[in-house]
């Protein structure tokens, strides 16, 4: 090899340590509340988030699509990964986002989506995610009341399926029918019913 070959090995060795040191400093969390348009979009506007992947988790199915999720077979919810900043927000912070995005009342789906890849979940990766994810369910719990009981359950992360590449970034590639589908879903509509306009 010339010496330039080496020097360009050497920096290309060099970035990729940099790229790695960088992606040290972030960290993950993976949440399940229905459509992963309307999480990905939900999480996109929090300062501190770096990056929303929709997706599919939770299931027996290796590499999962959209169609087979959909059919109910698969054991796989639609879910959306957020990497975060953990210097700027944190996963406590990002659970409190979370149950104020989602109905955890309904075992069946959420909003005017029903069926087993559209129910709510949180999928902790590690213990310290874990025991934060529990405090918080039993928090909501106590802001909803004791004539509410919560559906949303807690499973241990597994694999993590990133979806098509059409449904990342859906509300910004297609806005006029993302809006129209968030609305006449009721979602709003029904998590300011339960959660109020604050």
């Amino acid at each position: 090899m010339t010496s330039r070959t080496w020097r360009l090995l050497g920096l290309l060795s060099l970035a990729a340590c940099s790229a790695a040191a960088g992606m040290a400093h972030a960290d993950r969390a993976i949440f399940a509340g229905g459509c992963f348009w309307c999480m990905e979009s939900d999480f996109e506007k929090v300062a501190g988030v770096t990056a929303v992947i929709s997706g599919y988790t939770g299931g027996h199915t290796p590499n999962p699509d959209y169609e087979r999720v959909s059919e109910g077979n698969t054991g796989h919810y639609e879910a959306v990964e957020v990497h975060f900043d953990p210097s700027l927000i944190s996963y406590r912070q990002l659970l409190d986002i979370y149950w104020v995005n989602i109905d955890p009342l309904d075992s069946r789906g959420q909003f005017c989506d029903k069926g087993s890849s559209y129910r709510s979940a949180l999928f902790p990766i590690d213990a310290q995610q874990r025991a934060a994810a529990e405090q918080s369910k039993r928090q909501a719990q106590e802001r909803l009341g004791a004539d509410h009981r919560i559906a949303t359950v807690i499973v241990d992360a597994t694999a993590f399926y990133p979806a098509e590449e059409y449904h990342q970034d859906y509300y910004l590639k297609n806005p006029r029918r993302y809006h129209y589908y968030r609305w006449s879903c009721g979602r709003d509509q029904r998590l300011k019913e339960l959660w109020g306009s604050g």
